[in-house]
């Protein structure tokens, strides 16, 4: 008799009814179970690494979810906070941003970065791609960029929160994500974001705004919220810590680039005529401070030539 007989003969295939029964049962929960997988496989989102996600509900990653740091708060008072031109300002554990409902996306974010949060043991990048419970009209969904061809750019970097699962999982708030080129995301953005964090490191604590510059040169809309593509991306970075304050900015085309950081250095005056938004107007008065809007000393900062060398000969050319 062969193997296959036996089984079959074991589970009633020769007058066991009741176990055929069972069987067709267990069957029809499979099935059920598989048609589950594939539904929820649709709403699965891909970031520019690969990773595979499923788009998750709020409580479950801003509550249940969460592993939160409580000797670290990122967050900054209203006092260091842009003006915001759209007037829906929104404010997560620690950062808080100015949402476009024109653009679907914000046109700031705000945060602080510190050597101490930058020490703390990284947690795994979660990819949980989702949209805004926060934005009051709805933000932009993953699917907003499917096929396009641009990746979701973060504007507070995942690896400035990645002390923290939930502070890492806030920044895949679809508010907090732009339209970039591929390149540029991976390649002069992402090495802009790394040396950042490194002169927080080497300067203690930073005050950082980004965006993207939200003007009438779009390149184009994306996907069924018409996400706007935008042609430049702006990071500000403030120093407030003695005996020395400085602040830098940078201007920077969404595109590859094989040009050096430095290149896109900008004062903060700069930002603000092709933002049309006043960073630190409450912070900046006097007249040294507001000094620091108007002017940059880029012999202040220090940039890692290696790194810059290793995103132009290998990051510029990820496919």
């Amino acid at each position: 008799m062969s193997k296959f007989k036996q089984n079959y003969d074991q589970i009633g295939g020769n007058g066991g009814g009741g176990m055929v029964k069972k069987v067709g049962l267990f069957a029809a929960i499979v099935a059920a179970l598989f048609f589950l997988f594939n539904k929820g496989q649709e709403d699965a989102t891909e970031d520019s690494g690969g990773l595979v996600t499923i788009e998750q509900s709020d409580s479950k990653n801003d509550s249940s979810n969460s592993n939160s740091n409580s000797n670290i708060d990122l967050s900054i008072s209203d006092n260091y906070l842009p003006t915001s031109t759209t007037g829906e300002v929104i404010e997560r554990l620690n950062y808080t941003l100015s949402y476009s409902e024109e653009h679907e996306q914000a046109e700031w974010v705000a945060y602080k970065l510190t050597k101490k949060s930058i020490q703390q043991p990284n947690v795994k990048r979660t990819g949980d791609f989702r949209p805004d419970p926060k934005v009051r009209k709805g933000s932009a969904s993953p699917r907003d960029y499917y096929s396009t061809g641009y990746d979701r750019g973060h504007m507070v970097p995942a690896g400035d929160m990645n002390f923290d699962k939930r502070a890492m999982s806030e920044t895949f708030y679809m508010s907090n994500m732009s339209p970039q080129i591929r390149n540029f995301n991976g390649g002069i953005w992402r090495e802009l974001e790394e040396t950042t964090r490194d002169w927080a490191y080497n300067n203690k604590e930073l005050f950082i705004v980004s965006g993207p510059v939200l003007d009438d040169n779009i390149r184009e809309r994306i996907g069924d919220n018409k996400v706007s593509v935008p042609d430049m991306y702006y990071k500000i970075i403030l120093d407030v810590t003695e005996p020395e304050k400085k602040a830098i900015a940078f201007l920077m085309p969404n595109e590859v680039s094989y040009k050096s950081i430095g290149t896109y250095a900008v004062s903060i005056d700069e930002v603000e005529e092709v933002t049309g938004i006043d960073f630190f107007h409450q912070f900046l008065k006097d007249d040294f401070e507001r000094e620091l809007e108007s002017t940059f000393d880029i012999g202040l900062w220090k940039f890692d030539h290696k790194k810059e060398a290793q995103r132009i000969k290998g990051w510029n050319k990820r496919k």
